[in-house]
């Protein structure tokens, strides 16, 4: 395969890291790698008539089952409006559920269906497929250093968001 060899034309940092071509080259980097990672799975999210803010909300309800919809909007960052929209089209698609909060009434808690677990399950495994052949290219430690890098990026709030994923529901 031609890319198999492709993290050997990737430059090392220099000691000089903070300079501002090395910051540049970071952000290209994040970019580009960014849309390339999320167009693995426009096709997939294609045949269900789905976008990526459909799979972002699925990925996120699946991680955390009985989430809010206030923390739902939280962690997307995105306005109530477009989460309001992408909660009904999911919802009449059968793929997720709204229901009362267990502690607060007023909150509505979402769960996936069935169907709505599939469709997750099966665009995540893209994305896992994808991240899996990029971790193996650059090994153990360039994955500590990507985590660290991509932290070290979030305020401090999200970093306690993103570190509660998976532990709840």
């Amino acid at each position: 395969m031609a890319d198999e060899n492709f993290l050997s034309q990737v430059p090392a940092a220099s000691a000089l890291f903070l300079r501002e071509a090395e910051v540049r080259r970071g952000i290209e980097y994040l970019f580009f790698g960014h849309g390339a990672l999320w167009r693995t799975i426009d096709a997939r999210l294609a045949e269900h008539a789905l976008g990526r803010a459909h799979y972002r909300a699925l990925y996120f309800i699946a991680r955390a089952p009985g989430i809010t919809i206030s923390d739902l909007l939280a962690l997307l960052g995105i306005t109530k409006q477009s989460l309001g929209r992408v909660i009904k089209e999911l919802e009449a698609r059968d793929y997720l559920t709204t229901r009362p909060g267990g502690r607060d009434r007023r909150q509505k808690e979402l769960r996936l269906t069935p169907g709505g677990r599939a469709v997750e399950a099966a665009v995540f495994q893209q994305l896992r497929d994808a991240m899996s052949r990029a971790y193996t290219h650059a090994g153990q430690q360039a994955v500590t250093g990507f985590w660290q890098v991509s932290e070290a990026l979030m305020p401090p709030r999200e970093r306690e968001r993103v570190g509660k994923l998976g532990r709840e529901g």
